[in-house]
């Protein structure tokens, strides 16, 4: 879960890698996830999709008994807000949800107003258009 991320866990990261546009997203799980490389997309083995992933720098240790790095993965499940937006998480979110605009190389990221099925900051509102006849 997201609040079990110590920073000191994902201290060399040097890059997250998106695999779509994040802005439109309310919330993104993370996870750790034991990989065998330090870069490059990982396999993805969950239902859902995956959204995104750390790329870690060459300081990054291995395990000393798996061989494997902990790595960032941010993923969504098909019953998320994005794909169900009234249904489970119109409001709250999941416990490993984190606002992917509060997200970066070693910052874990935190919950939002927004992510927690809040109304989006008046910055990020999209500004309505009334037509008249």
């Amino acid at each position: 879960m997201s609040s079990l991320i110590t920073e000191d866990e994902i201290s060399h990261e040097i890059e997250l890698v998106w695999l779509e546009d994040v802005t439109g997203l309310d919330y993104v799980r993370q996870s750790l996830d034991r990989l065998p490389s330090r870069r490059g997309k990982p396999a993805y083995h969950r239902d859902g999709r995956m959204v995104g992933y750390a790329q870690l720098g060459p300081m990054a240790k291995a395990s000393r008994s798996s061989g494997t790095f902990k790595r960032r993965v941010f993923w969504l499940l098909p019953h998320d807000r994005d794909s169900v937006p009234d249904g489970l998480y119109a409001r709250g979110a999941p416990a490993e949800a984190i606002d992917p605009r509060t997200l970066g190389p070693g910052n874990r990221g935190r919950k939002t107003e927004r992510s927690e099925g809040g109304p989006p900051s008046p910055a990020l509102r999209r500004p309505r258009i009334k037509l008249s006849w």
